[in-house]
């Protein structure tokens, strides 16, 4: 299975709009795509509820994973979303 690991780069962590920004990705990319803190329990990376409770701040490392017809593809878009500072992009980013 792939995944991929990365680093939570939005000052505010992955909390209000950059969880939503991640999420809304996710959902798009339609693969199942999982995202865990640590060795704690993967949630849907499409789940808002699941990516909140988390709890990952500015600076938490992140693991991505995914099955399936595109994962790779899916993995490598969302841990750039992720590696970047999502509260200091504009609107509609």
């Amino acid at each position: 299975m792939p995944e991929r690991k990365v680093t939570i780069a939005a000052k505010t962590g992955l909390h209000a709009r950059p969880a939503k920004l991640f999420v809304q990705a996710a959902a798009k990319t339609g693969v199942p795509v999982r995202i865990r803190v640590g060795d704690g329990k993967p949630v849907p990376a499409n789940s808002m509820l699941g990516v909140l409770s988390l709890g990952a701040t500015h600076g938490t490392e992140v693991t991505l994973e995914a099955d399936g017809p595109g994962a790779d593809d899916a993995l490598d878009t969302l841990a750039a979303l992720l590696g970047r500072d999502l509260d200091a992009e504009p609107t509609g980013a």
